[in-house]
């Protein structure tokens, strides 16, 4: 017992052995996932690839990184989706791979402005699908021209979504709610920080991500994505990474193993389960974010906004999450989904994002594939 003591994890009081080596595993950290943000902007003569080390940090659903660029043209990006790293039970219709896209194209268009070099987007060139996305271009966008700075760009390496609770004792007051929802540029974005509103927003989101996780081929989607402690990030710099002291520990004493969270009866899954709706029922605000229509225009104009929210909320120290389990297009969400669209919709339009606000502590950033790995 001298040299050799136990620890609890987790509130369901699971208990692990913790020796020397267990301590040199809590200790494990990430390698080379984290480098895209050190590397960012630094690496490159090449003005187009400045811009696009600052444009792999934004932030896409599950962290999938779908983009791919073509750099074979001179003075000229042509931005794809790559079709592998789809959602297709939560986001069927690739809506919100879309909006990722949208969220890449205006990180670049940003730092290319700190170069002084204006960016355009042609968007979908050769068309689009509303049902799928293909291997068709997604964008053409031209480096030319000069255009000033813009001061959002300060907050790029900062950015967060924010996957943890937040600090209910903190109001967010309505003059910061108004300043986040100030920065769009192209869509309509209201919110709410009234605690009535928030009380029933709280509510929706909570029972949304209940239906999610309770639907066995959404939930699977997610846990398939899992990439548990240092080393599967770093082998795997893309999808729901988990590090971190506890979560090595529980890896590497095999207490998180994909079978035991997708056990519906085990401690994994129920502990699990207590973490993620301590995030819904935390939120001390709401935004949402609605276009004219839900064309991959719309989508794409849509993600553009949303990374320039993302930047102003970063500025005001607000942490800031999305909320899209509510928004997804399958048959089991289909009640909740309608219902949103009614409330934050009523003249039409579609809503294409949704997100509580709030305060929390600083968190790392998202693992990131390198730009190499992102070019054709």
């Amino acid at each position: 017992m001298k040299r050799r003591h136990f620890l609890s994890l987790i509130g369901g009081g699971t208990i692990v052995a913790v020796s020397a080596a267990t301590g040199v595993i809590a200790t494990r950290k990430t390698q080379t996932a984290l480098l895209p943000w050190n590397a960012a902007g630094t690496q490159y003569s090449d003005p187009r690839k400045r811009a696009l080390s600052w444009a792999i940090l934004a932030p896409n659903p599950h962290n999938r990184q779908p983009w791919m660029v073509d750099l074979s043209e001179p003075d000229q990006a042509t931005l794809y989706v790559d079709t592998s790293r789809m959602l297709p039970h939560t986001d069927p219709f690739n809506r919100q791979i879309t909006i990722g896209l949208g969220c890449f194209i205006e990180m670049a268009r940003l730092a290319a402005s700190q170069d002084g070099i204006r960016i355009t987007a042609q968007l979908f060139p050769n068309g689009s699908d509303a049902a799928a996305l293909d291997g068709r271009p997604v964008a053409i966008l031209k480096f030319g021209g000069t255009t000033p700075k813009d001061p959002l760009f300060a907050y790029a390496l900062n950015r967060r979504s924010h996957k943890v609770p937040f600090d209910t004792s903190k109001a967010v007051a309505p003059d910061t709610l108004h300043t986040v929802l100030d920065a769009a540029v192209q869509t309509q974005v209201n919110g709410s920080v009234l605690p009535r509103h928030v009380q029933a927003l709280r509510t929706l989101t909570h029972e949304a991500l209940r239906i999610e996780v309770e639907t066995p081929r959404t939930y699977v989607e997610s846990v398939d994505l899992f990439r548990i402690g240092a080393k599967a990030v770093d082998a795997n710099p893309d999808g729901i990474d988990f590090t971190g002291p506890v979560f090595e520990l529980l890896g590497a004493a095999g207490m998180m193993e994909r079978e035991a969270l997708l056990d519906t009866s085990s401690a994994s899954y129920k502990e699990g389960m207590k973490a993620i709706f301590a995030n819904t029922d935390t939120a001390m605000g709401h935004l949402w974010q609605v276009t004219p229509a839900n064309t991959r225009h719309d989508q794409i104009t849509a993600g553009r906004d949303w990374l320039r929210i993302n930047l102003a909320a970063t500025s005001q120290g607000l942490a800031i999450q999305p909320l899209s389990q509510a928004l997804q297009e399958y048959p089991e969400m289909k009640d909740i989904y309608e219902d949103v669209q009614t409330q934050f919709a009523p003249d039409g339009g579609t809503v294409q994002m949704l997100a509580r606000i709030g305060y929390a502590a600083s968190i790392a950033p998202s693992p990131r594939w390198p730009l190499e790995a992102k070019l054709i």
